[in-house]
Protein backbone atom coordinates (compact mmCIF):
# COMPACT_ATOMS: atom_id res chain seq x y z
CA UNK A 1 0.00 0.00 0.00
CA UNK A 2 2.86 2.36 0.87
CA UNK A 3 4.63 1.53 -2.40
CA UNK A 4 1.48 2.31 -4.35
CA UNK A 5 1.21 5.69 -2.71
CA UNK A 6 4.86 6.46 -3.56
CA UNK A 7 4.26 5.52 -7.19
CA UNK A 8 1.22 7.76 -7.37
CA UNK A 9 3.16 10.63 -5.78
CA UNK A 10 6.07 10.11 -8.19
CA UNK A 11 3.75 10.08 -11.16
CA UNK A 12 2.09 13.28 -9.97
CA UNK A 13 5.46 14.99 -9.54
CA UNK A 14 6.55 13.86 -13.02
CA UNK A 15 3.28 15.07 -14.53
CA UNK A 16 3.58 18.45 -12.79
CA UNK A 17 7.16 18.78 -14.03
CA UNK A 18 6.09 18.00 -17.61
CA UNK A 19 3.26 20.50 -17.45
CA UNK A 20 5.61 23.14 -16.06
CA UNK A 21 8.04 22.54 -18.92
CA UNK A 22 5.22 22.79 -21.48
CA UNK A 23 3.92 25.98 -19.93
CA UNK A 24 7.44 27.40 -19.89
CA UNK A 25 7.90 26.55 -23.55
CA UNK A 26 4.58 28.12 -24.48
CA UNK A 27 5.43 31.25 -22.49
CA UNK A 28 8.83 31.60 -24.18
CA UNK A 29 7.28 30.93 -27.60
CA UNK A 30 4.55 33.50 -27.01
CA UNK A 31 7.07 36.07 -25.72
CA UNK A 32 9.37 35.52 -28.72
CA UNK A 33 6.43 35.80 -31.13
CA UNK A 34 5.38 39.09 -29.56
CA UNK A 35 8.92 40.46 -29.84
CA UNK A 36 9.28 39.41 -33.47
CA UNK A 37 5.86 40.84 -34.36
CA UNK A 38 6.66 44.12 -32.63
CA UNK A 39 10.02 44.33 -34.41
CA UNK A 40 8.33 43.58 -37.75
CA UNK A 41 5.81 46.37 -37.16
CA UNK A 42 8.57 48.83 -36.24
CA UNK A 43 10.59 47.91 -39.34
CA UNK A 44 7.53 48.13 -41.61
CA UNK A 45 6.52 51.55 -40.28
CA UNK A 46 10.09 52.85 -40.49
CA UNK A 47 10.51 51.59 -44.05
CA UNK A 48 7.13 53.02 -45.06
CA UNK A 49 8.00 56.45 -43.66
CA UNK A 50 11.40 56.39 -45.36
CA UNK A 51 9.83 55.31 -48.65
CA UNK A 52 7.27 58.09 -48.38
CA UNK A 53 10.01 60.67 -47.80
CA UNK A 54 12.12 59.40 -50.69
CA UNK A 55 9.17 59.37 -53.11
CA UNK A 56 8.33 62.94 -52.11
CA UNK A 57 11.88 64.13 -52.79
CA UNK A 58 12.13 62.17 -56.04
CA UNK A 59 8.86 63.54 -57.43
CA UNK A 60 9.52 67.20 -56.58
CA UNK A 61 11.10 67.99 -59.96
CA UNK A 62 8.15 66.41 -61.79
CA UNK A 63 5.41 68.58 -60.26
CA UNK A 64 4.45 71.73 -62.16
CA UNK A 65 1.95 74.54 -62.19
CA UNK A 66 -0.49 74.81 -65.06
CA UNK A 67 1.45 77.53 -66.88
CA UNK A 68 4.81 75.76 -66.84
CA UNK A 69 3.58 72.20 -67.29
CA UNK A 70 4.86 70.49 -70.46
CA UNK A 71 2.38 69.45 -73.13
CA UNK A 72 1.29 65.84 -72.90
CA UNK A 73 -1.13 63.50 -74.63
CA UNK A 74 -3.74 63.48 -71.88
CA UNK A 75 -4.47 64.50 -68.31
CA UNK A 76 -5.38 61.64 -65.97
CA UNK A 77 -7.81 63.03 -63.39
CA UNK A 78 -8.17 60.74 -60.39
CA UNK A 79 -11.54 60.13 -58.80
CA UNK A 80 -12.56 60.89 -55.23
CA UNK A 81 -15.70 61.08 -53.19
CA UNK A 82 -18.99 61.95 -54.86
CA UNK A 83 -22.00 62.87 -52.70
CA UNK A 84 -25.33 61.07 -52.98
CA UNK A 85 -26.78 63.95 -55.03
CA UNK A 86 -24.01 63.53 -57.63
CA UNK A 87 -22.04 66.58 -56.53
CA UNK A 88 -18.24 66.14 -56.44
CA UNK A 89 -16.52 66.62 -53.10
CA UNK A 90 -14.19 69.60 -52.72
CA UNK A 91 -11.11 67.52 -53.48
CA UNK A 92 -12.67 66.00 -56.57
CA UNK A 93 -13.98 69.36 -57.78
CA UNK A 94 -10.44 70.73 -57.57
CA UNK A 95 -9.06 67.81 -59.55
CA UNK A 96 -11.63 68.23 -62.30
CA UNK A 97 -11.17 72.02 -62.45
CA UNK A 98 -7.40 71.60 -62.70
CA UNK A 99 -7.77 69.10 -65.53
CA UNK A 100 -10.15 71.46 -67.31
CA UNK A 101 -7.69 74.34 -66.93
CA UNK A 102 -4.96 72.17 -68.44
CA UNK A 103 -7.22 71.39 -71.39
CA UNK A 104 -8.15 75.04 -71.98
CA UNK A 105 -4.47 76.01 -71.69
CA UNK A 106 -3.66 73.62 -74.55
CA UNK A 107 -1.49 71.38 -72.36
CA UNK A 108 -3.46 68.19 -73.13
CA UNK A 109 -5.79 66.91 -75.84
CA UNK A 110 -7.89 64.62 -73.65
CA UNK A 111 -9.08 64.28 -70.09
CA UNK A 112 -9.21 60.75 -68.68
CA UNK A 113 -11.71 60.67 -65.83
CA UNK A 114 -10.81 57.60 -63.81
CA UNK A 115 -12.53 56.27 -60.73
CA UNK A 116 -15.12 53.89 -59.38
CA UNK A 117 -18.05 53.81 -61.80
CA UNK A 118 -19.26 50.26 -61.49
CA UNK A 119 -22.81 51.15 -60.43
CA UNK A 120 -25.43 53.70 -61.37
CA UNK A 121 -25.91 54.61 -57.72
CA UNK A 122 -22.28 55.66 -57.26
CA UNK A 123 -20.35 56.75 -60.33
CA UNK A 124 -17.30 58.97 -59.92
CA UNK A 125 -16.29 59.24 -63.62
CA UNK A 126 -19.80 60.23 -64.69
CA UNK A 127 -19.96 63.00 -62.08
CA UNK A 128 -16.52 64.12 -63.26
CA UNK A 129 -17.64 64.11 -66.89
CA UNK A 130 -20.71 66.22 -66.16
CA UNK A 131 -18.68 68.72 -64.16
CA UNK A 132 -16.08 69.02 -66.93
CA UNK A 133 -18.83 69.52 -69.53
CA UNK A 134 -20.27 72.33 -67.42
CA UNK A 135 -16.84 73.98 -67.49
CA UNK A 136 -16.69 73.97 -71.28
CA UNK A 137 -14.83 70.80 -72.20
CA UNK A 138 -16.29 69.14 -75.34
CA UNK A 139 -17.71 65.64 -75.02
CA UNK A 140 -15.22 64.17 -77.49
CA UNK A 141 -12.28 65.27 -75.34
CA UNK A 142 -13.41 63.30 -72.28
CA UNK A 143 -12.50 59.65 -71.81
CA UNK A 144 -14.29 57.69 -69.09
CA UNK A 145 -12.56 54.91 -67.14
CA UNK A 146 -15.14 53.32 -64.85
CA UNK A 147 -12.73 50.77 -63.42
CA UNK A 148 -10.09 52.98 -61.84
CA UNK A 149 -10.80 51.43 -58.46
CA UNK A 150 -7.34 52.19 -57.09
CA UNK A 151 -4.52 54.54 -58.03
CA UNK A 152 -2.55 51.56 -59.32
CA UNK A 153 -5.51 50.38 -61.41
CA UNK A 154 -5.97 53.83 -62.95
CA UNK A 155 -2.30 54.10 -63.93
CA UNK A 156 -2.18 50.53 -65.22
CA UNK A 157 -5.30 50.94 -67.35
CA UNK A 158 -4.14 54.29 -68.74
CA UNK A 159 -0.90 52.68 -69.87
CA UNK A 160 -1.96 49.16 -70.86
CA UNK A 161 -5.63 49.47 -71.78
CA UNK A 162 -5.83 52.97 -73.27
CA UNK A 163 -2.22 52.92 -74.57
CA UNK A 164 -1.35 56.32 -73.12
CA UNK A 165 2.39 56.91 -73.39
CA UNK A 166 2.67 60.27 -71.66
CA UNK A 167 0.34 62.18 -69.39
CA UNK A 168 -0.15 64.84 -66.78
CA UNK A 169 -1.56 63.32 -63.62
CA UNK A 170 -3.92 65.48 -61.58
CA UNK A 171 -4.57 65.10 -57.88
CA UNK A 172 -3.79 66.79 -54.55
CA UNK A 173 -0.16 67.33 -53.55
CA UNK A 174 -0.29 64.61 -50.87
CA UNK A 175 -1.22 62.08 -53.57
CA UNK A 176 0.70 63.00 -56.72
CA UNK A 177 4.08 61.63 -55.61
CA UNK A 178 2.58 58.14 -55.22
CA UNK A 179 0.87 58.53 -58.60
CA UNK A 180 4.16 59.51 -60.24
CA UNK A 181 5.95 56.61 -58.57
CA UNK A 182 3.30 54.20 -59.83
CA UNK A 183 3.40 55.60 -63.36
CA UNK A 184 7.18 55.33 -63.41
CA UNK A 185 6.98 51.70 -62.31
CA UNK A 186 4.49 50.96 -65.09
CA UNK A 187 6.53 52.68 -67.79
CA UNK A 188 4.19 55.65 -68.23
CA UNK A 189 5.95 58.97 -68.82
CA UNK A 190 4.17 61.32 -66.44
CA UNK A 191 4.44 64.67 -64.74
CA UNK A 192 1.99 66.09 -62.23
CA UNK A 193 -0.03 69.21 -61.52
CA UNK A 194 -1.37 69.55 -58.00
CA UNK A 195 -5.06 70.32 -57.62
CA UNK A 196 -5.40 72.43 -54.49
CA UNK A 197 -7.54 75.42 -55.46
CA UNK A 198 -9.72 75.31 -52.35
CA UNK A 199 -7.03 74.71 -49.75
CA UNK A 200 -6.79 75.28 -46.88
CA UNK A 201 -10.39 76.32 -46.24
CA UNK A 202 -12.13 74.08 -48.76
CA UNK A 203 -11.06 70.76 -47.25
CA UNK A 204 -11.91 69.57 -43.78
CA UNK A 205 -9.02 69.08 -41.38
CA UNK A 206 -10.11 65.51 -40.74
CA UNK A 207 -10.14 64.72 -44.46
CA UNK A 208 -6.67 66.17 -45.00
CA UNK A 209 -5.19 64.37 -41.99
CA UNK A 210 -6.69 61.05 -43.02
CA UNK A 211 -5.51 61.47 -46.62
CA UNK A 212 -1.95 62.28 -45.58
CA UNK A 213 -1.69 59.37 -43.16
CA UNK A 214 -3.24 57.01 -45.68
CA UNK A 215 -0.45 57.73 -48.14
CA UNK A 216 2.15 56.15 -45.84
CA UNK A 217 0.96 52.53 -46.19
CA UNK A 218 -0.46 53.22 -49.66
CA UNK A 219 3.00 54.13 -51.00
CA UNK A 220 4.40 50.87 -49.68
CA UNK A 221 1.46 49.06 -51.27
CA UNK A 222 2.17 50.73 -54.62
CA UNK A 223 5.79 49.55 -54.54
CA UNK A 224 4.70 46.00 -53.73
CA UNK A 225 2.17 46.12 -56.60
CA UNK A 226 4.89 47.24 -58.99
CA UNK A 227 7.36 44.61 -57.82
CA UNK A 228 4.70 41.90 -57.93
CA UNK A 229 3.43 43.07 -61.34
CA UNK A 230 -0.12 43.20 -60.01
CA UNK A 231 -3.07 43.25 -62.39
CA UNK A 232 -6.10 45.47 -61.79
CA UNK A 233 -9.42 43.90 -60.92
CA UNK A 234 -10.69 44.68 -64.43
CA UNK A 235 -8.62 45.16 -67.60
CA UNK A 236 -11.47 45.31 -70.11
CA UNK A 237 -13.40 46.88 -71.68
CA UNK A 238 -11.33 49.12 -73.87
CA UNK A 239 -12.87 52.47 -74.70
CA UNK A 240 -13.83 52.94 -78.38
CA UNK A 241 -12.48 56.50 -78.51
CA UNK A 242 -9.45 56.73 -80.79
CA UNK A 243 -6.54 58.38 -78.98
CA UNK A 244 -4.53 60.19 -81.63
Amino acid sequence: MLLKKKNIRGYSLHKSSTQAKQQGFLYRFFKTTIRISFLAIILTVTFSLALRAVSGLWSRSKIFGIDDAPEKHAAIVFGARVYSNGRPSAMLADRIATGVDLFHAGKVDYLIMTGDGRTLEYNEPEAMRLFALSLGVPEEAILIDRFGLRTYDSCYRASRVYAIKDAIVVSQDFHVDRVLLTCRGLGLDAVAVSADYQRPNGYSRHSLTYSRLREIPATLGAVLDIIGKAKPETIEPKHPLSMK
